[in-house]
């Protein structure tokens, strides 16, 4: 990774990103809180968190129960876990070993927040799928590159906006 002039190394910097009462992250790609949210908000990550919540797991009950993850991937994602401190993994000395992951106090909290979310999303399920149904309806009765119409201020007018083609 290159680092732009004037862009600190430190990977934890992001003075600067405080917006009035809301705090964001920082778009830079060394930023430590944007990483952190990176993990987080996975979708391999957020499953691990939701199935530990309830009770510890082994690693073969996870794969079980985590649809479509590969080996690989729950590996790397309960080893992030862990080093990020949201996930403690306790090898038994028995043979064969037996090895068991939990969420950790903190990983207990972030799953609080992670419930929130849900709930949001249950809440306008309904309107997120009614809003793509009109996009799409929308969407594939325009040429490609024509302006699709879209809500535009407080007052929900709607308007053309041109579709940005890559």
């Amino acid at each position: 990774m290159t680092v732009e002039d004037g862009t600190s190394k430190a990977p934890s910097y992001c003075d600067g990103t405080v917006d009035d009462e809301i705090i964001q992250w920082d778009t830079r790609a060394d930023c430590e809180v944007r990483q952190i949210l990176d993990r987080v908000a996975d979708k391999w990550s957020l499953l691990v968190i939701a199935l530990l919540e309830r009770q510890t797991m082994r690693f073969s009950e996870l794969r079980r129960a985590i649809d479509g993850v590969s080996q690989r991937m729950l590996t790397v994602t309960l080893r992030h876990l862990e080093r990020d401190g949201l996930v403690e993994r306790t090898i038994y000395p028995e043979v064969p070993p037996r090895v068991e992951y939990r969420l950790t106090p903190m990983g207990q909290s972030l799953h609080e927040v992670i419930k929130a979310l849900v709930v949001w999303t249950e809440e306008h399920q309904q309107q997120i799928s009614a809003a793509r149904d009109a996009y799409d309806v929308m969407a594939s009765t325009k040429p490609a590159g024509s302006p699709v119409p879209t809500r535009a201020g407080s007052a929900g007018s709607a308007s053309l906006q041109p579709v940005p083609t890559r």
